[in-house]
């Protein structure tokens, strides 16, 4: 059992390593995706590179990069306690820091998405997307979003009272998100702008 644990981690580190994005865009577009918005190299610049498909395509499996391993330790290996904290760990540092990339992977979000799902189920992306999609709504920053979002789910895991070695696993993710959040994260937090309205527009009737 020792083995099984510890194999599921390599086994997602290493796919949590493999860049998706990357080679998606370049088999089907013959780009490199690190070439479009932000320079990273994730689901979304695949969505800008290739489109709505490689985009979705994308995602999707960096989602199972993080799900799969840590899914099969859990609900099928049984594994609990503090050893699931390295096979849960194992596809986000994998994922962040891919040695394919020397070391320069993606941001992770998708990622960390698949892992809370192969921890908690449906509640684990219910409760973070929920988090996520609350702050995104009021904060014009991604990365600000991202960061408090996840503060909040964090909250949400002390509510139901998760187990020492979940909030474990929320640590180490929480410091991976903040580091490669980190340069975006130095700009001031501002508010999402609903309503603008242009200098010099009045309002009236129809003419």
């Amino acid at each position: 059992m020792e083995m099984t644990w510890a194999g599921l981690a390599v086994m997602g580190f290493v796919l949590g390593s493999i860049p998706f994005s990357l080679l998606l865009v370049r088999w089907q577009r013959g780009l490199d995706v690190r070439s479009y918005g932000d320079g990273n190299p994730g689901a979304a610049n695949a969505w800008k590179a290739g489109g709505f498909r490689t985009g979705m395509a994308a995602g999707v499996l960096d989602f199972l990069k993080g799900a799969v391993p840590v899914g099969l330790a859990r609900f099928f290996v049984g594994t609990g306690g503090w050893r699931i904290i390295p096979v849960a760990v194992a596809p986000l540092l994998g994922s962040a820091f891919s040695p394919f990339l020397r070391f320069r992977g993606g941001k992770s979000i998708a990622v960390t998405f698949g892992i809370w799902t192969g921890l908690l189920m449906f509640e684990g992306p219910l409760a973070l997307g929920l988090c996520l999609a609350f702050f995104s709504a009021f904060l014009a920053s991604d990365a600000w979003s991202a960061m408090l979002g996840f503060t909040g789910f964090l909250a949400y895991l002390i509510i139901r009272r998760a187990e020492p070695e979940m909030l474990a696993v929320w640590a180490v993710n929480a410091l991976v998100l903040a580091w490669k959040h980190a340069p975006d994260l130095r700009r001031p937090l501002r508010p999402r702008t609903f309503l603008h309205r242009p200098a010099g527009r009045t309002t009236g009737g129809l003419k």
